[in-house]
């Protein structure tokens, strides 16, 4: 007798033999039994996995003597002649060289006779998907109502390509790929029938080689066998198929969470000299990486597959990041895992991929920094002066048991415990024990009262890295980063304040609020707020340009009108009310108490702004110049008047 290959001597012969496909075996054989029988089925699924196999075991438990029935003898010369493609009831029929609608209409005439032996006329079309569509719709017909002595069944690699019309009329059956464990569990069986002596971390090469394909599998092994003989190891399997040993991942995994970056190179070149697939070996890498992030999670649900030695590499890794950590490594080597796939230097983007990933493990996150101080808050890591959370501004410093106490005046005044923070230890600066002049529209604090000269550092305290919290008053921002305040001036009347609101604005380079400010007039002020009414044609400028500008409600809180400040349109302004004139700031800057009581009154100091200079459009001869007259017949100006006149 002639040599069989392994696929072909070990292809399953009845339902217990079918290995992976539980799912599908229990359905058949529950049809089988109950007399539920459809007249149409499709096999889909990858190469390998047994569409074929199960096809000829279905047709066998049909058309078996006494059938059907699940429990039939393989040994039956109907079931043998099913096997060798013999028998007269059951056509096998290869969809890729019969694919034309004129075989179809033969296949179609063929239907009317009744089987010659068996119970049932079975049509077996493999890979389905090759017919065309003329075909499919000549088949539609006979394959929804065929007559009662005619089942159809199906198998194809690729059921997107089949008609939904074709798909409606059948009953599906998707054949998973095979599990990793149980083809090495099939072919260490085959190993023993055949007398060889097959390693188990052999067959398991074999096994993830061959992809979820037992037919692969098998070839493989038979391959195997001619090289190697009756002794088969894993160096054997990983020679022939550039294969990546189950050790060699784990060492590469370990060197890349241990950031030995020089280790994990030189792992990655010798693969590449030995004639490793480097795309296999990354994608190996990934799936190890998939299995430690699993077992990191939920060590006792995870992974129950695994075979012992290869759950023992993964448990001695555990442990040595942080789940977050394997998620961004995972996902960052599948991206250089894409970027492989179009590059013709593949060595070169591993090395990437695992130079990055070690840098990745180096980097420090925001999520490393919070579980630190959670650790720290509980008490499971000790606090040290170099990583001590930062106390929120304005808050007294917790490590500081004693206040300092300081005299000024003579009498002891109690420090406040908020330095400012410093990059640098400063020596403290001698201060003058006069007291700084109280302004106008801020409160003295006795609490923020500075030491006499001669205060030094708390005794005790060591210049380190972390500067102890000074004894001395913070101090005051350099005149170059925060412009010293100007004092608000003494404004007694509603043109005063509107006066002082358009110099101020004039100093900060506000034109464009003060060209709004035309026609504008001041309602109310004082220390609750500042009412400013516009005139009603003013509405545009006032919402675009006033209300977004922040200088107005700064400027009015500089003057003491508190941080109210509403703006309002009135009926009765209009936009030729407005007096820009300036008058002099002296007339109403902050000017010493007066020792006198009898004091003139403020109405009386209203005149003197009539003293003020016109404004350059209101001087002699300004409307005479020809370019001011072209610019006031091009945008038709209004002549600006003085209030009053």
């Amino acid at each position: 007798m002639s040599y069989q290959v392994f696929a072909r001597k070990y292809r399953p012969t009845t339902f217990a033999d079918v290995l992976g496909q539980d799912h599908v075996v229990r359905t058949l054989r529950n049809a089988i039994e109950q007399d539920r029988i459809a007249q149409a089925y499709l096999f889909a699924g990858p190469r390998g996995t047994g569409k074929t196999s199960t096809a000829r075991i279905l047709s066998k438990a049909l058309n078996c003597t006494g059938g059907p029935k699940i429990d039939f003898d393989p040994s039956d010369p109907v079931c043998i002649e099913i096997a060798e493609g013999r028998s007269l009831d059951v056509l096998e029929i290869d969809g890729a060289s019969n694919n034309s609608v004129d075989q179809i209409r033969e296949l179609r005439e063929t239907v009317r006779f009744a089987p010659t032996s068996g119970q049932y006329k079975i049509y077996y079309i493999d890979e389905v998907h090759m017919l065309s569509t003329a075909a499919f719709n000549a088949l539609l017909k006979t394959l929804e109502e065929p007559p009662a002595h005619v089942k159809f069944i199906f198998a194809t690699t690729e059921p997107n390509k089949v008609l939904p019309t074709i798909l409606s009329r059948c009953q599906r059956f998707d054949l998973r790929p095979i599990s990793a464990p149980v083809i090495a569990k099939h072919l260490l069986h085959i190993a023993t029938e055949e007398g060889i002596t097959l390693e188990a971390d052999a067959a398991q090469a074999i096994a993830k080689g061959a992809d979820g394909g037992m037919r692969d599998a098998q070839s493989m092994l038979d391959q195997l066998v001619a090289f190697c003989g009756e002794t088969i190891t894993e160096a054997n399997v990983l020679d022939i198929f550039g294969f990546a040993s189950q050790e060699t991942i784990a060492r590469l995994t370990d060197a890349l969470l241990e950031r030995r970056t020089a280790d994990a190179l030189e792992l990655i070149h010798n693969e590449h000299q030995a004639g490793r697939d480097l795309s296999n070996l990354l994608g190996e890498l990934i799936q190890f990486f998939r299995n430690l992030l699993l077992i990191t999670v939920s060590p006792k649900n995870a992974l129950p597959d695994l075979m012992d030695e290869t759950r023992t590499r993964l448990d001695q890794l555990v442990g040595k990041m942080s789940t977050d950590r394997l998620l961004e490594a995972t996902d960052l080597l599948a991206e250089y895992q894409n970027k492989m796939r179009w590059s013709a230097d593949k060595q070169l983007h591993f090395e990437l991929a695992a130079i990055r990933t070690i840098q990745l493990f180096e980097e420090t996150s925001v999520s490393d920094v919070i579980r630190i101080l959670r650790n720290v808050a509980d008490g499971a890591v000790p606090a040290s002066p170099t990583m001590a959370p930062p106390t929120a501004p304005g808050k007294p410093e917790p490590s500081i048991a004693t206040t300092p106490k300081v005299e000024t005046n003579g009498e002891p005044q109690t420090e406040p415990n908020n330095p400012e923070p410093e990059a640098e230890v400063l020596e403290p600066e001698p201060i003058s024990a006069e007291p700084a002049p109280e302004s106008p529209a801020t409160d003295s604090d006795p609490a923020e009262e500075t030491e006499p000269d001669g205060a030094g550092p708390l005794d005790g305290f060591s210049l380190d890295d972390t500067p102890p919290p000074s004894t001395s008053a913070p101090k005051p921002p350099p005149e170059d980063v925060v412009p010293p305040v100007e004092p608000a001036p003494i404004l007694e009347s509603a043109d005063q304040v509107m006066a002082e609101l358009i110099r101020r604005l004039e100093l900060s380079q506000e034109g464009m609020v003060i060209a709004a400010l035309e026609g504008a007039k001041v309602m109310e002020f004082g220390e609750p707020g500042l009412t400013v009414a516009f005139p009603s044609e003013a509405e545009f400028e006032v919402e675009t340009v006033v209300k977004p500008n922040p200088a107005l409600p700064r400027i009015a809180a500089e003057l003491g009108f508190g941080a109210s400040l509403v703006l309002e349109l009135s009926d009765d302004l209009e936009l030729s009310e407005v007096d820009l004139s300036i008058p002099d700031y002296e007339d109403f800057a902050p000017k010493a108490e007066p020792t006198d009581t009898t004091s003139a009154p403020a109405e009386e100091k209203a005149p003197e702004q009539e003293e003020e200079a016109p404004l350059i459009a209101q001087q002699p001869g300004f409307f005479d110049d020809p370019l001011i007259t072209a610019l006031v017949e091009e945008f038709a100006l209004r002549e600006v008047k003085k209030s009053g006149e």
